[in-house]
């Protein structure tokens, strides 16, 4: 069936942080996108080896990039998102965006976080303050080639600062993820469902094929991988000129602190 939008796709992104616009892309599209995926995959392990899980940006490599034209200028995903946000969110910026791949040989996590605050060293908090719920910032996009079910949020937390047992749960900055050394693959497993599922309020979110999810991720997400899934999910972006601005000052100013030796500053603090 045809996706079709609807004023839920805009009430869900406004009070939950997410959205996702079931089975938008077309089949075609959807094949054309795993088989240059499957030749990401290679490039990335032959790189990086077997736990890598992006390769990003897409266009810096020696990949057919006809299907990410293809994606980038879809009409319905354009529409979609201009309706969500406006006409200036584009996606599909081939300098941006990647392909996440599921680890070949063990399961990992990520710690939870929200992304620029809890994972861009040396950002002072009062930078990301100013604009963590402005939608001009910060949207991310996980488009799926295959089932993917990686990815767990806290629907709502995109509108405010964290909520006690959060800080309680998380103290200390850098949030650290488990640590696995020296576990098997079951054990791993396991130690990061217990670790995803400590967060209270969290959801996963369960994207079909051809599914593109559109969400904040100032939003508190965690990515959970195992091997035994197969992965190939576009993580892309909706980013207006403010954003690119944001990004590159960001980033430049991070680097800066972080040589003078700034540590990264705890919002619970």
């Amino acid at each position: 069936m045809p996706f079709t939008f609807s004023d839920r796709h805009i009430d869900e992104y406004h009070t939950q942080g997410y959205t996702v616009f079931e089975r938008i892309l077309p089949p075609s599209l959807i094949a054309d996108l795993r088989r240059v995926s499957d030749k990401a995959v290679e490039l990335a392990r032959e790189q990086n080896g077997g736990q890598i899980q992006r390769l990003q940006p897409v266009g810096k490599y020696d990949l057919d990039q006809q299907p990410f034209i293809d994606y980038g200028d879809l009409p319905a995903l354009i529409d979609a998102i201009s309706r969500i946000l406006t006409p200036r969110h584009r996606h599909g910026d081939r300098d941006l965006f990647g392909i996440l791949l599921e680890p070949r040989d063990k399961p990992w996590c990520t710690n939870w976080h929200r992304d620029w605050r809890d994972n861009a060293m040396g950002l002072p908090l009062e930078k990301w303050d100013a604009v963590f719920s402005d939608p001009n910032y910060f949207n991310q996009i996980n488009c799926a080639l295959y089932e993917d079910s990686c990815t767990w949020v806290v629907p709502g937390s995109h509108l405010r600062r964290d909520l006690k047992r959060e800080a309680d749960l998380f103290p200390d900055r850098p949030i650290v993820a488990p640590d696995l050394d020296g576990m098997t693959s079951e054990e791993r497993e396991s130690v990061c469902m217990d670790y995803t599922l400590s967060m209270p309020g969290a959801v996963q979110l369960h994207l079909c094929a051809g599914d593109f999810a559109l969400y904040r991720n100032t939003l508190w997400h965690i990515g959970n991988y195992v091997p035994y899934r197969r992965r190939a999910t576009i993580h892309d972006g909706a980013v207006t000129p403010e954003f690119k601005a944001f990004m590159s000052e960001t980033r430049t100013l991070c680097e800066e602190r972080k040589k003078m030796g700034f540590e990264m500053e705890n919002p619970n603090s």
